[in-house]
């Protein structure tokens, strides 16, 4: 059932989007997107308040004012328009978690899949981080609705986000997200270039005789460039990387998209054969010292 405001005590909203000068009253903002308006779930999330379906389930509930009208399903808004939601929605939010996990090789991202448990399943009391000191008491509700905010192949740990929150969701994996995310990555030296047609005289071209001590030593320079930038995969150019080595047997990649066991297929590219690969930061959040196969909750105060 509906909420009816003439019955039930007047709900209180926080203004979240000042208009800048005069605005139209909101029974007008119907308009055509050519006239340049979007639909107001699209400009909530835009603004960072909530996620398109968090949007459109506080409409429906008539959480959302649009300049000073209860908003409507659909309706389309200018860039100028205040826009504010009630405080039963900013309450429910604030109960949404997110929570850092430090996944485990054989353990998938999301659904179940070939035998495989999905990350959730480690989401338990029992495997909560002994030095997580965020404020939260864990609840079973907490698993209802958490997502993986991105993806890590089931050969790689570290870093996994999983969260209620659409927001966290839209900054991490949205179509316009530019989020760094470190991985450090063991390689082993086939030689087998795929960019270069002629055989390497460092090493044998051979994948079960590859050098694995001191591979900085033998992988020529340009193919380093190439890992930096120059590469496709699927037909696409991939975007710049940041890609260095940490010791003679290890590379950090900082990349800023996510195809597909991407760092995997660039190194094949290039003669590289990963043997190990761990994400220890995503934005500004770091894996520190949690624990494989260990949670904790993100704190009120960390931002991606």
């Amino acid at each position: 059932m509906t909420d009816d405001f003439s019955q039930a005590p007047r709900p209180q909203f926080r203004r979240v989007a000042k208009p800048e000068g005069a605005a139209p009253r909101a029974s007008t903002l119907s308009a055509n997107p050519e006239s340049g308006t979007i639909r107001l779930n699209k400009r909530m999330a835009e603004l960072g308040l909530a996620s398109r379906r968090e949007s459109d389930e506080w409409i429906a509930k008539g959480w959302v004012k649009v300049n000073g009208e209860i908003a409507t399903m659909g309706m389309q808004v200018g860039p100028e328009v205040k826009i504010e939601i009630n405080k039963q929605a900013q309450g429910q939010q604030a109960n949404q978690v997110t929570i850092l996990l430090n996944k485990p090789i054989g353990i998938v991202s999301g659904q179940a899949e070939d035998g495989h448990l999905p990350a959730i399943t480690l989401v338990q009391p029992q495997n909560r981080w002994v030095d997580d000191n965020a404020r939260f008491f864990f609840h079973p509700k907490q698993l209802q609705s958490l997502v993986p905010a991105g993806r890590l192949d089931i050969d790689s740990i570290g870093l996994l986000v999983l969260t209620q929150d659409g927001r966290v969701a839209r900054q991490l994996i949205g179509e316009d997200s530019v989020m760094e995310k470190e991985y450090l990555v063991r390689v082993n030296y086939t030689g087998l270039n795929q960019l270069d047609p002629q055989p390497s005289q460092l090493v044998r071209m051979d994948d079960d005789d590859p050098v694995t001590t001191n591979v900085q030593a033998v992988f020529p320079r340009a193919l380093l460039a190439k890992l930096r930038h120059g590469l496709s995969l699927d037909g696409q150019a991939l975007k710049p990387a940041k890609v260095d080595w940490q010791n003679p047997e290890q590379l950090r990649f900082v990349l800023t998209e996510g195809k597909k066991r991407q760092i995997r297929r660039m190194c094949e590219l290039v003669g590289l054969k990963v043997v190990g690969l761990k994400r220890v930061r995503i934005g500004n959040v770091m894996l520190g010292n949690l624990p494989v196969g260990q949670w904790r909750y993100l704190q009120p105060h960390e931002r991606f």
